[in-house]
This record gives structure tokens, sequence and C-alpha cells, in this order.
């Protein structure tokens, strides 16, 4: 059993083999799919899902909690396990790849502001949009965690 499967089965949740295929195909992948995604990688296991069950059960593991969506400007909607490991994210506006990453200055920096305004920092989103330097290299890495993750472009979007 993947940890969608566990986080559905903590929360009670009914899991039909379906399900149980949509939470393993969202466990499985090391990139942030969209539904009609998930659906083709989905179907390919059980010919017999829908693309409405796809949208049913990821609304329900999202209302749940065990998945985030995000939406990074393409106009579709895009998912993730939800886990332990907070990260932000930058969109290449150019390519679509998703660096998802980790920079403990950024952290500080979000509590102390909530703090100076009258807030106790619950949670956050960050989603940062660019598109690369030409010639330009990533500069200073130090206390950044990152990792890089493809996604096409859909130019007729």
């Amino acid at each position: 059993m993947d940890r969608i499967e566990k986080l559905c089965a903590e929360r009670g949740m009914r899991m039909t083999e379906q399900r149980r295929v949509i939470a393993r195909v969202l466990s499985a992948a090391e990139d942030h799919p969209d539904v009609e995604e998930l659906y083709r990688r989905a179907s390919a296991i059980d010919p017999h899902i829908s693309i409405a069950t796809v949208y049913r059960t990821v609304r329900l593991f999202e209302e749940a909690g065990v998945v985030e969506k995000h939406d990074f400007g393409d106009g579709r909607s895009r998912y993730e396990e939800a886990g332990d490991d907070h990260h932000d994210h930058l969109i290449d506006t150019k390519t679509g790849e998703v660096i998802e990453f980790f920079d403990a200055e950024i952290e500080r920096l979000k509590t102390e502001i909530a703090k100076r305004l009258g807030f106790e920092l619950v949670g956050h989103k960050l989603e940062l949009y660019g598109k690369p330097i030409p010639g330009a290299a990533p500069e200073d890495r130090e206390g950044l965690v990152y990792k890089r993750h493809a996604h096409s472009v859909d130019e007729t979007a």
C-alpha cells in the first residue's frame, strides 16, 4: 500500500480498486500531472477507468488533504502528493519545467513578515514564474535544495 492509499484509509475513505490505481499513479508520479495525464496513466493500468472517475477521485483526494492542487499558469490544475517536505515552485514560462526548491532564508522571511503584520504563519504556497537568462548559470546554491521536473507545454492551450 502506498502513502496516498494509507492516508486515505486513515481518513476513513472507501478505496475502490479504481481509486487505488489512481492513488498509485499519483504516488509514483515524479512530476505534477494534470487530470488528463493521470487518466492516461491510470487507464493504461485499468482500461475501465473513466476520466470522470479520475476527476472525482482527485477532488476527493484534494478535499481529504492527501494531494495538493497547483496552477502553474498554463490553465491546467496539476497535482502532487501532499507531503511533509515543504517546498516552493519556480516555473519556467518558456518550457513549463517546474523546479521544486526549499530555501531556509525564504522560510525565515515569510515567518518574519507575517509576525511584523501581526500574524502567526500557519501555511503558504509560493510559486515563482520566470524565464531563463541567456548564458546565465544558477549562482549561489548555499542553503538551497531543489529538484527539476519537466512538463510539456501545450502550445494550443
